[in-house]
């Protein structure tokens, strides 16, 4: 297959989304703009088997290389990845989409509840630095995000990479790696006019000292047949149940979850293991670590004799890991999680402790007041009572206030001290600017380049005004 040019396009292409909503409802559409009554295919085509990874080196593509995170996690390029997907299955990918969510750009054809079925995986080719990955699983992610975009005619849509999802189909790429890497989200910066939010979240929660993945600006070009086209700025973030506990814990052999939907807000009486996606350790059918939190955390001793609940709570479950978490999501304000929403983040039995770990986890609604009732105020005051007790319990007791209390004020005077903070935003911006800006009609959630700019001043005053908030609060 032939490689794209690795180079900047000053001139950009048509934007498929006219292509795509001039079709009728009753139509699917080929990415050539013809359409079609019928049902389409939406199984990925397997071809070329036979081809030769003639790019391969033991640094680049092999398990046995150590993950590279200087060169896949810069601070300060911004990095270029280009797919390279066949026509076949590019139109696989969005006729899945069209069964999923509706016809693209029309809002109202498609489902008006989230779907919880993942888009279908397909094979194609990454590019990066002129170096060929083959046969990458790719996919759409997201869920309220990628029905919105979709919906409303945008195709700057997020993607799973999966680098040896097509190993049992095609032997040349068994365990292929991206510099040590199995798999990446690409996030699409969705409703995020600075386009920073979900990378500069995720640097001020491991600056406090918490694990969470890395994160990178890149560009997107794909081909699926009429040359790379410009899908505008990305932000790679790591894979939690991939390299994040490898790297940041002693080891990847303990339980990882993925809270999801009713159980994992811990309201009494909720528990079920349907809640807590196994995302290791997926043949153990023991969910016991999960429980003993539940237990714990609604033991009568909460209020007859809070020494002994703390000390049952801390036996299994990372306390102070929660509380310093707890304390950076409220100060920075990010509603979209646990307190609002029971998603977006990880829970990891750290071999070290045998404690539940918090890890947070998909950040772009961070740095704002945000939806559905907003983001938290820092004394809870907003919490619905009974619904979220890893909160109310743990603010109620003296003991856990006083630390909530000193890691507000630590995030408030460190990772999110009001000048650092303003300093990191020129930084990036600075840096992201010229792909912001050149964003494509149909691949940008921004109304004009002038809405970056504005993006970046609002989160510079929302910076201020949180630095206010805390001083109000601590006083």
């Amino acid at each position: 297959m032939k490689k794209p040019i690795i180079k900047i396009l000053s001139i950009m292409f048509i934007s498929t989304a006219f292509i795509f909503t001039n079709c009728s409802d009753d139509e699917t559409f080929t990415d050539n703009g013809s359409s079609s009554g019928t049902t389409e295919e939406t199984t990925p085509v397997i071809d070329d088997i036979d081809f030769e990874a003639t790019d391969w080196t033991t640094e680049t593509h092999s398990k046995d290389a150590d993950p590279n995170f200087d060169e896949v996690f810069s601070n300060t390029e911004v990095k270029r990845l280009d797919f390279v997907i066949s026509e076949e299955n590019w139109n696989v990918m969005l006729n899945d989409m069209t069964n999923i969510y509706g016809t693209f750009g029309r809002g109202s054809g498609g489902s008006s509840s989230f779907s919880d079925e993942d888009p279908v995986f397909v094979p194609g080719s990454v590019f990066y630095n002129g170096t060929e990955w083959y046969k990458v699983g790719l996919r759409f992610k997201g869920n309220s995000s990628l029905q919105t975009a979709w919906q409303s005619g945008i195709l700057k849509l997020a993607f799973k990479m999966d680098f040896d999802e097509y190993e049992d189909d095609y032997p040349q790429i068994k365990n292929q790696r991206f510099y040590g890497f199995k798999k990446f989200s690409l996030k699409n910066n969705y409703d995020d006019n600075s386009l920073l939010r979900e990378k500069v979240t995720a640097d001020i929660f491991r600056d406090a000292g918490l694990a969470v993945s890395n994160t990178a600006f890149y560009t997107l070009y794909v081909d699926h047949g009429n040359g790379p086209e410009y899908f505008g700025l990305y932000t790679l973030v790591e894979e939690v149940d991939n390299t994040v506990i490898k790297t940041q814990f002693s080891s990847d052999d303990g339980n990882l979850y993925k809270p999801e939907d009713y159980g994992s807000s811990f309201a009494y009486g909720t528990f079920n293991e349907d809640g807590f996606e196994k995302k290791t350790n997926e043949d153990d059918s023991d969910w016991s670590d999960i429980q003993s939190v539940f237990t714990a955390l609604h033991a009568t001793t909460r209020t007859s004799d809070p020494a002994t609940w703390r000390a049952g709570l801390e036996a299994v479950f990372d306390v102070e890991t929660f509380l310093n978490y707890l304390a950076v999501n409220t100060v920075v304000q990010n509603w979209d999680t646990y307190g609002r929403m029971e998603h977006n983040y990880y829970l990891y039995n750290n071999p070290d402790n045998g404690l539940l770990t918090w890890i947070p986890w998909d950040n772009n609604e961070a740095l704002q007041d945000g939806k559905q009732g907003g983001s938290l105020n820092l004394n809870f005051s907003d919490l619905s009572s009974n619904d979220w007790p890893l909160i109310e319990y743990l603010y109620d007791d003296d003991v856990y206030k006083a630390k909530y209390d000193a890691y507000v004020k630590a995030t408030i005077d460190g990772p999110f001290n009001t000048t650092y903070i303003q300093g990191v935003y020129d930084t990036y911006a600075s840096l992201v600017e010229t792909y912001a800006t050149s964003e494509v009609n149909g691949y940008t959630f921004l109304n004009s380049s002038s809405s970056f700019y504005t993006g970046i001043s609002t989160l510079k005053s929302h910076a201020a005004s949180r630095s206010t908030a805390v001083s109000n609060y601590l006083n």
